[in-house]
């Protein structure tokens, strides 16, 4: 997919500028969903199935996801790329600014918190987890939870209101 111009911020919202597409990345990020079902019934903001086999197919056209092949009556799984995984400090930087100038609900703003308290360095290993889970990488070491269970600790313990 080339750009309209060479502008790199044209370039960018070309492709991640779409809310849809935004949305998707954060529940395969977050939400570990790599499913079109699971995608698709996941969706709080409740996206319609053509709406998200569209931006699933435009995703992985600029190389953002890859799409696992599955024979016939099988599902295909979405993991993230390289590219894809280098957008987690663009979903940071939203979400800390929708912390800052957008309403919420405390469930929902829970573990953007949880990122912004812990800082660049959680965002780093974040990304190296993913990098495990979607790309095969070796896994590093580190001590107590990983940052996707800490993030997922922290939004159902505000789901049950602890």
């Amino acid at each position: 997919m080339k750009p309209r111009s060479g502008c790199p911020i044209n370039a960018a919202v070309e492709v991640l500028g779409d809310r849809w597409a935004l949305l998707v990345l954060r529940d395969v990020i977050f939400g570990d969903r790599r499913y079109f079902r699971a995608l698709l019934t996941g969706s709080i903001e409740g996206i319609a199935s053509n709406i998200l086999a569209d931006r699933l197919v435009r995703l992985v056209e600029a190389g953002i996801l890859t799409r696992g092949t599955a024979a016939r009556g099988q599902r295909a799984r979405y993991s993230l790329t390289e590219a894809g995984i280098q957008t987690v400090p663009v979903l940071y930087a939203l979400g800390n600014w929708g912390l800052d100038w957008r309403p919420g609900t405390e469930e929902l703003r829970t573990r953007q918190r949880l990122m912004r308290d812990a800082g660049p360095a959680f965002v780093a290993e974040l990304m190296d987890e993913l990098r495990v889970r979607h790309l095969d990488a070796p896994p590093r070491h580190h001590d107590g939870p990983s940052p996707l269970e800490r993030l997922t600790a922290a939004h159902e313990a505000a789901r049950e209101g602890t």
